[in-house]
């Protein structure tokens, strides 16, 4: 199976996740052992402009998104083939050569009641409020079964000011969904808030809902929703938005799919950008959290708007598109209800695959895209962006709860912390970086 091929099926799988009413997303739980993980420098790789320091696998499980915070590496993970509920795993990367493996949580060895779950994404921040100051972390929680009434869905939300003894403190359950797919973590003036993506929720809560047809009549609870963890022991709705009670776009409308995907929120919490799929990327005013409101959305030509990056004092929006040659765009969002193309940016081979992340620090943006690994783009300016770096993970290793036969390159999250970039692959697990 080539890399090319692998992705194709990868791009198929996590698509199935998301579209399917029910069933399970996990073929069979792996129920062999699998070679022991481990954390070491790095080895061969294809790389220009970049350095590889280090790489942490952590071994058998499929692995999600990456997040550094103080120092530390936050790897999440995905569903798989056997729903192996791995959590989050932390590693010191203060010596960024030398990465360390200090804790794991949001994991069913941990804490069985998250078996049947997984754990894609996590947020770290600190937070300072009445009732807590210190760093929190808020990670999603999706059922690996729709028709698994058993397995929670939603988020939880943990300390971490010491992230070698993370420390559970609540969930937020959203019955009705699959759970929070992704997720935003913000604290500004005294409060803290998550925002959370509920994939399909206006129409899965419905009290019409037909399973059946995957139809509805009227909107249930919204995809976006705003829960106040100013004390996080006891989270708290707020506010909610979706597109077919406040626009009339239904989910399903005109054979599209209509969803949140993800959020963003900037640093203030006064502007939610939803990455809607096929509806683009929808901004909301929601400096009051109980009444977010409608300021416009971009029209791009490709569909699966997948996650967005915002930048320059909020003038500029970087979106990206989950799809078979999905590629990122450059928006100029300085007024939002009009929103102007600028850009868009492709790489050789990205006919055969997907961009998924964006992050951008200063002049660069950082992309994970799948087999073409971490790509770094030169997007001064955002009108030309350029290849500055790539990397592409060259491991040995077969993850037995993978989808590969063969040693692959699946690369899923990035993320900028200082001088290090960290990379996330599905199949080899945490890579830590630094352009050169």
């Amino acid at each position: 199976m080539t890399i090319k091929v692998v992705a194709r099926v990868v791009l198929v799988a996590a698509v199935a996740v998301l579209a399917l009413p029910g069933g399970s997303a996990a073929a069979h739980p792996d129920d062999e052992p699998g070679p022991p993980g481990h954390v070491g420098g790095g080895g061969a790789a294809t790389s220009v402009g970049f350095e590889l320091l280090a790489q942490a696998n952590p071994g058998t499980g499929s692995n999600a998104d990456v997040y550094g915070f103080g120092g530390f590496a936050y790897l999440a993970s995905w569903v798989g083939q056997g729903c192996l509920s791995k959590g989050v795993r932390v590693y010191d990367v203060r010596r960024p050569r030398q990465p360390a493996l200090v804790s794991t949580f949001a994991d069913a060895a941990s804490d069985p009641t998250l078996v049947g779950t997984w754990t894609e994404k996590v947020i770290v921040q600190r937070v300072r409020t009445r009732w807590f100051n210190g760093v929190l972390a808020a990670v999603s929680v999706q059922a690996c079964s729709r028709t698994d009434q058993q397995a929670f869905r939603g988020f939880a939300v943990y300390d971490v000011t010491n992230p070698s003894r993370p420390r559970h403190l609540s969930r937020y359950a959203a019955p009705g969904t699959r759970g929070s797919h992704e997720i935003w973590l913000g604290s500004h003036a005294g409060r803290a808030y998550v925002y959370t993506a509920l994939i399909r929720s206006e129409l899965t809560t419905s009290p019409t809902y037909d399973p059946v047809a995957n139809d509805a009549t009227v909107p249930g609870r919204a995809d976006f929703r705003i829960v106040d963890v100013s004390k996080p022991s006891s989270p708290r709705d707020v506010g909610e938005w979706g597109a077919w009670r406040q626009l009339g776009i239904k989910p399903n409308a005109d054979g599209r799919a209509n969803f949140v995907h993800s959020v963003r929120v900037d640093d203030r919490l006064r502007t939610a950008y939803l990455s809607y799929w096929d509806l683009g990327t929808v901004i909301l005013d929601i400096r009051h959290p109980s009444r977010p409101r409608y300021l416009g959305r971009t029209t791009p030509e490709q569909g699966a708007t997948h996650s967005a990056f915002i930048a320059r004092g909020g003038r500029l929006l970087v979106e990206t598109h989950e799809l078979l040659a999905g590629l990122p765009v450059y928006w100029d969002i300085s007024h939002p209800a009009r929103p102007v193309q600028l850009s868009t940016f492709s790489i050789e081979g990205f006919e055969e695959d997907s961009v998924h992340d964006p992050k951008v620090q200063g002049r660069t943006t950082f992309f994970s895209w799948y087999s073409l690994g971490v790509v770094a783009v030169d997007s001064s300016p955002p009108t030309q962006p350029t290849l500055r770096a790539q990397f592409v993970p060259d491991s040995d290793y077969v993850n037995p709860d993978f989808f590969c036969t063969e040693p692959c390159a699946q690369v899923w999250g990035v993320f900028v912390m200082g001088d290090v970039v960290l990379g996330s692959d599905m199949n080899s697990g945490l890579y830590i970086l630094r352009l050169t």
